[in-house]
């Protein structure tokens, strides 16, 4: 068994770099598990603990999906919170709506489905991960730090593969291991 996920990787940019190290020094006083740049990404499908037969399975839909679906590009925008400033949870850097990227989520979810993988039911929300709240000490330093962001142009991205990852948990934090590497088609 591994612990599943498919993602777009992200490689920041020095713009997305420069906002992720401001809000970094901004609320360095606060408990906050900062994403290492090397494991920033967009999730598409959380499989979670998967037999290495249905990883195949996944391996074979991403590999048939990725040779008929064209590289695409789309903007990273902003900066926000999950939940609420009274109780907040993750930090975020934001996607512009991307039409593309909402077909590649759809067109995965719906393989997934079709073979029996059990998918989360919840709306597709595109966004990378830039920080896991633990605790704050002054919830108007967070909202003033995401509000100051909140709408800043920080990157354009290429799409041109999806990842099969493993993610290992560990003290350090999780590391993502590719499992398998698609190609989109050019």
């Amino acid at each position: 068994m591994k612990r599943i996920f498919i993602a777009i990787k992200i490689d920041p940019g020095p713009q997305f770099s420069g906002i992720s190290s401001t809000l970094r020094s901004l609320l360095d006083k606060d408990n906050i598990a900062w994403v290492d740049p090397s494991n920033l990404h967009i999730t598409l499908a959380f499989l979670g603990d998967t037999e290495e037969e249905r990883i195949s399975i996944a391996s074979i839909i991403l590999k048939r999906i990725s040779n008929d679906f064209q590289r695409f590009r789309f903007n990273l925008r902003g900066t926000g919170i999950f939940r609420n400033f009274n109780d907040p949870r993750v930090i975020w850097c934001g996607i512009e709506q991307s039409i593309e990227l909402m077909q590649l989520n759809n067109l995965i979810m719906k393989e997934l489905m079709i073979t029996g993988f059990k998918v989360e039911e919840r709306q597709f929300k595109p966004h990378i991960t830039i920080g896991r709240i633990k605790s704050i000490r002054n919830a108007g330093m967070l909202k003033s730090a995401i509000e100051r962001f909140q709408s800043s142009f920080i990157q354009e991205v290429l799409v041109s593969e999806v990842i099969l990852f493993e993610s290992i948990l560990k003290p350090s934090g999780p590391v993502y291991k590719p499992v398998g590497i698609f190609k989109l088609h050019i």
